[in-house]
């Protein structure tokens, strides 16, 4: 792809993958950033992305780029919903991340890492099968067993103590 075909494929495109990114997140200045970044990627790529797919190529980066910016904003959560309370640390220690770790240690490694990818992460059944290469019957098996364990452990007695 030329200079003038990149100044091209930017005049014809660009609004239609703002359109299409600000339709799902509804913010203005993160469709933005997000569009800016996808036609910054096509030019760190120019050589390689023939003009006829462009359009394809864009689309398809604004879009992993949105569920990216979705995810990040999931994980961090709204200052303005924090209560003046939860401000400071309590100096207590409860040893619950202690607890955690030992009930995360009764699990074989693979139950581990779907959990993990699952309740931590926050990934989907599907995307789980993708990442681990099991299948969607497993991912969900490995899962259930591993948060029955979880469940058995967390609840006794001897993991309170």
């Amino acid at each position: 792809m030329t200079v003038k075909e990149y100044n091209i494929t930017v005049g014809l495109y660009s609004d239609n993958v703002f359109r299409f990114i600000l339709k799902n997140i509804r913010d203005e200045e993160k469709a933005k950033d997000i569009v800016q970044d996808s036609f910054v990627k096509l030019w760190q790529k120019v050589d390689k992305v023939k003009v006829e797919k462009s359009k394809s190529y864009l689309f398809t980066t604004a879009y992993r780029m949105m569920i990216d910016v979705i995810r990040r904003d999931k994980k961090q959560g709204n200052w303005d919903e924090v209560q003046e309370q939860s401000y400071s640390h309590q100096k207590q220690y409860t040893g619950l991340s202690e607890v955690l770790e030992n009930a995360l240690s009764k699990l074989s490694k693979i139950q581990r890492s779907v959990v993990m990818l699952r309740d931590y992460e926050g990934y989907d059944y599907n995307e789980i099968a993708e990442i681990t290469t099991l299948s969607l019957s497993q991912v969900k098996v490995y899962i259930f067993r591993a948060r029955k364990i979880l469940k058995e452990y967390l609840v006794s007695v001897e993991a309170v103590l």
